[in-house]
């Protein structure tokens, strides 16, 4: 009878053993499911000097003047398997339109990209990518959620914006890492240029996590031809671009932080030009659903690289913001952010007055944003 009774339990438990393992052999080749995120923003905007016909804004994402604008829509889905993942970022609205500027003119559907790329987990250290990313450079990126100034700096704004190519990150410690690519042309999703542009980033902080640096950089070298784009409008490449950019974060403590932001491009156009910009940025948060911050920029362009590109404007000097923004999470998902805002320029002549004739050389503009990311 004992026989009997443990031959029988051995093949219920062989049984129970082989049911198990095709159960956990299923498992391990049935995919995890899609995770799906997004946002929504808009805002409103009033500059004072109530400029006839015109923002006083030279700066991304916020062009416009007593009127109740949308910020972007986007959708955002990742999926990962094993070593492989892949993630799909929409966006339409303004800002996306104005991120993916180069490939609005020709392309809607791709203008709608923000990104798209897929990874392969090579080793526990070693990262590839593939695709297109936001850049790795600034303090600011695209998504208003992400920032805490709705409205953008003039370092941001005059790029990059994003990369298409390849990357490889790799992890040399717990808290040190960099990053080395090889991508299309700034802010080109496709290109018939042969010129490619090399990207790179060291990063490392604190053990505690409190303080984190970003040594990041692009250039390229030797391009000396014009080139047509897609949509059949001429573009030329500089013969040389080089930027050097350098990111910090610092916690101070539970309730003051601090962000640093400076940048240096050198470029050729047949003589030696340069711009370069510098931001503070201190941030107040005295409740959960409370912060404020204030951001300090100066942004240098003698040269008139960046600046004069602004509706043709032939200006040449440097500009100053300060940038007072608060916000207000009404609930976990939803964050109002009123704003305040001070424009300055070394010289008369940047910003318009409300006659439409004369000009100033400072601003002030208010702006109240809703976000909500899910």
């Amino acid at each position: 009878m004992l026989r009997k009774i443990l031959t029988t339990a051995s093949v219920v438990l062989s049984t129970c053993g082989i049911a198990m393992a095709a159960d956990s052999t299923t498992a391990a080749k049935t995919p995890p499911p899609v995770s799906i995120s997004g946002s929504v923003d808009g805002y409103y905007r009033y500059n004072f000097d109530d400029p006839k016909g015109g923002t006083n804004n030279k700066t991304s994402f916020t062009n416009s003047q007593n009127s109740f604008e949308l910020g972007m829509a986007t959708l955002r889905a990742d999926h990962s398997f094993g070593k492989v993942s892949a993630t799909a970022d929409l966006g339409f609205g303004r800002r996306a339109a104005e991120f993916s500027y180069n490939d609005s003119a020709s392309n809607q559907n791709l203008a709608a990209i923000k990104q798209l790329y897929v990874t392969y987990q090579a080793t526990s250290k070693i990262k590839f990518t593939l695709g297109k990313w936001g850049t790795h450079i600034g303090y600011e990126v695209l998504d208003a959620y992400s920032n805490r100034n709705y409205s953008m700096d003039y370092m941001f704004s005059y790029g990059p914006f994003f990369h298409t190519g390849i990357k490889a990150d790799v992890t040399l410690s717990g808290t040190t890492a960099f990053m080395v690519g090889v991508a299309n042309p700034t802010d080109f999703s496709s290109t018939s240029s042969s010129t490619k542009v090399a990207i790179a980033q060291f990063s490392t902080g604190t053990k505690d996590g409190k303080w984190k640096g970003y040594l990041n950089y692009q250039g390229y070298y030797g391009v000396s031809t014009p080139y047509v784009l897609n949509s059949g409008t001429a573009y030329t490449l500089y013969k040389n671009l080089s930027q050097i950019d350098l990111v910090v974060n610092g916690t101070l403590n539970s309730k003051w932080g601090i962000g640093y932001n400076g940048t240096y491009q050198a470029i050729n156009d047949g003589s030696s030009k340069d711009w370069w910009g510098s931001a503070l940025y201190l941030n107040y948060d005295p409740k959960s659903n409370l912060g404020f911050t204030l951001r300090g920029e100066y942004f240098s362009d003698k040269d008139g690289i960046k600046l004069a590109q602004f509706d043709g404007d032939p200006y040449k000097g440097d500009v100053t913001d300060f940038t007072l923004t608060a916000l207000w999470k009404v609930e976990s998902n939803l964050t109002i952010m009123p704003e305040i805002r001070l424009d300055n320029t070394s010289k008369d002549g940047f910003f318009a007055k409300s006659n439409g004739v004369t000009s100033t050389n400072s601003t002030v503009s208010a702006l109240v944003a809703a976000v909500y990311k899910f």
